[in-house]
Parts: structure tokens; sequence; C-alpha cells
């Protein structure tokens, strides 16, 4: 059984929101996979279901973002998972806009949601880190993550839910190689094999050959005077 947890603020103000990208990926799988109905527990959200041959549940902690390792920690000691067994999907300002890359431990980087839950249970669980991209000073992160994504964000954002959606079996299976190429495929699909013909140079018209002279001399002296 593998724990995915998203990682987001709760209620409809937050819910466009930048910062609430890992509530918007586990919402699509759970959509996409058939999962049972959100329910409260554990300070949040949960849904079960199975992807390929694995159980899953999905956990959107309802503690809002810094207090996110309450939920988890409750969750984990519910059902007796090890932290290697939890997969976390959170908003990563270090990544381009629909990017994204998996990382199993290592520190949380000043984002709340990962610091509570490090605080909580350690560094030990895989991370999924989606890019929002940044908005170019430290002063204006807050601003940025808290509002909501942009009209003009919506067609990679699409892409990459689709992706994660589609991918979410192979992660759950432990492949997460194979889980990137599936998003890869949607965010940076392969371009076709059939290349434009190249245009042909052109080639000059062939320069006919003269034609051999055969005028006697005097013909020829007779032809300069006509």
């Amino acid at each position: 059984m593998k724990l995915f947890v998203g990682l987001g603020n709760p209620g409809p103000k937050y819910a466009g929101n930048r910062h609430n990208i890992g509530f918007m990926a586990l919402d699509r799988i759970a959509a996409d996979h058939g999962f049972s109905p959100w329910r409260k527990a554990h300070h949040g959200l949960v849904a079960e279901g199975r992807l390929g041959g694995e159980k899953v549940v999905l956990l959107k902690p309802e503690t809002f973002m810094n207090l996110s390792g309450q939920s988890v920690q409750s969750a984990l000691a519910f059902w007796k998972l090890p932290l290697a067994d939890v997969t976390v999907f959170h908003d990563e300002l270090d990544l381009a806009p629909g990017k994204l890359r998996l990382k199993q431990g290592g520190g949380h980087a000043g984002h709340n949601g990962l610091r509570s839950i490090h605080g909580h249970l350690g560094e030990g669980y895989a991370r999924v880190r989606l890019g929002i991209g940044h908005p170019g000073h430290k002063d204006a992160v807050a601003h940025y993550v808290l509002h909501d994504f942009s009209k003009a964000d919506q067609d990679w954002l699409e892409d990459l839910l689709r992706g994660i959606s589609e991918g979410a079996p192979a992660l759950a299976d432990g492949d997460g190689q194979k889980f990137m190429n599936a998003v890869s495929l949607r965010t940076a699909p392969p371009r076709s094999s059939t290349t434009k013909e190249k245009a042909e140079t052109p080639v000059p018209d062939a320069v006919a050959p003269a034609r051999e002279d055969t005028r006697s001399p005097m013909q020829k002296l007779l032809d300069r005077f006509r």
C-alpha cells in the first residue's frame, strides 16, 4: 500500500492557487482512476483506490500548509506504513512552469509544507516537485504562490496534470522512470519523425553547346560585311 499526499491549503478561497497544485494532482488522479469519494480523516480528506496492482490512499491535509505534518503523521500511524511508502506532491518555485522532478529524501528548501513533514516524520519520503516558476524576487513569493494560476497557465497545467494521472500507476509500482516518461509525453511530446523535405537547390538551365562553325574563310569574310 502507498500513501500519496498532495500539499495545499483547504477551502474554495485557495483552490486555484499555485500553492495548491499538489491538491490538483491528487484530484486528477482520483477522478481518472475511479477512487472512492473524498471523506474526512486524519486532519484532511482521504480517497482510496487502486493504481495498477497497488492499493493507494490519497491524502489532502486540511491543516493549512505549515501544519501538513500533523495530517501525514496521523495517516501513517493509522495504516502502519513506513515513511518510504509516502510520496508528497508539492509546488516548486525553482522549476519552470510545467516541469516535474521526482526526488527521494533531501531537504525541504524552505517549503512550509515539507518543513512540517520533516519536523514530524523526517526526510525519508519521496517528492514529486511540480514546477510553478519563480516571480523573480523573494519578496514577491508569498503573493505569487497564494494567487491563482493565470489563463495563460491553463494549457501547460492541464498537460502536466494529465501526465501525472497517466503515470500514476507506474509511480505507485515504484517505477519512477516510467512515471517521468508518461509525464514527459504530455508536457514535451516528441517531434514528428517526418521532417519537411529540404528545398532542392535550383539548378540553372543547361547551356546548349555552341554549334560548330562550318563556313569557309571566304564565307565568314562575306558575312562580316553584310
